[in-house]
């Protein structure tokens, strides 16, 4: 009978982001797989939870992946956790998943802890849509697209970098999408020495352009385009309000629509005209 594969979200600093559900998992596991044993281990003994460790990170052999998923469908029950966070996201792991999913293992994800939610959050540059970009590349023709593909995006990027190369990517991130544009530097979130620092790309990319230190979460806010307030759709019985109430004509009443929407103004009219011939109006 298959076993099951549970994908564990640990904590990304202070060792009390757990959830119940995620210490009775990695309690109840046969096996932890973790990226680095010994930071699990540090886990785990904050915690009481005792349990084999076994090492899965980026260089595991597949061969290795292969003797692991025979495990699993064999019937074992085996955690998965990252060194911080929630697997997958810019951690190993994705390649177990598959295999255990392909030979019929059944995987489950514990939510908790992540760095790009929480950076989102303490940034105030949440929009309407956000997107996670990881690592970027360090250097060439991928590093220029993917900061291409960043300017093109009309919502707000959250990604990582290492300690010494923020400043580069930052002064990157001013040339591409504009000095201007609203930015935090996230670092060391939930632990001793957090820091949210908040600014434009510019002067961001000067106050981090010698020595940084620690775990770093970058956040770049949209074009200031994006910032506009949300409003729900307009529902039928206001738009017949519009005509029967307020005395509005199907063209007065489409642009109000279009306007309000965002919607294209041929199909406001659409959409307007149907429902006044459904109330027995006229074009």
């Amino acid at each position: 009978m298959s076993g099951l594969l549970s994908v564990v979200a640990t904590p990304i600093g202070n060792l009390e982001d757990i959830t119940l559900r995620a210490l009775r998992t990695l309690r109840e596991a046969e096996v932890i797989l973790a990226e680095d044993t010994r930071r699990t281990l540090t886990l785990c003994r904050h915690h009481g939870i005792g349990g084999k460790l076994r090492t899965l990170h980026a260089h595991t052999p597949p061969a290795r992946v292969a003797s692991i998923v025979e495990e699993l469908a064999a019937g074992a029950r085996f955690a998965l956790v990252s060194d911080a966070g929630t697997p997958l996201v810019s951690d190993p792991g994705a390649e177990l998943v598959r295999a255990a999913l392909e030979a019929g293992v059944r995987v489950e994800s514990i939510p908790g802890p992540s760095a790009p939610g929480s950076a989102l959050v303490a940034s105030g540059l949440a929009s309407p849509s956000f997107a996670f970009f990881g690592f970027l590349p360090r250097s060439g023709g991928k590093r220029s697209r993917a900061l291409e593909v960043i300017g093109r995006f009309d919502g707000t990027a959250v990604l990582f970098e290492a300690p010494s190369r923020v400043g580069d990517t930052l002064r990157d991130l001013a040339r591409t999408l504009g000095a201007e544009r609203p930015a935090a530097v996230c670092r060391e979130l939930t632990k001793l020495h957090e820091e949210v620092a908040r600014g434009t790309l510019a002067e961001l990319g000067e106050r981090f352009s010698g020595e940084v230190l620690g775990e770093i979460t970058l956040v770049v806010g949209p074009p200031a385009s994006v910032y506009v307030e949300a409003k729900d759709p307009i529902e039928d019985d206001e738009i017949r309000r519009w005509l029967e109430g307020e005395g509005l004509g199907t063209k007065e009443a489409a642009e109000r629509l279009a306007s309000h929407d965002g919607i294209a103004r041929k199909d406001a009219y659409r959409r307007v005209l149907d429902l006044a011939k459904a109330s027995g109006g006229g074009a």
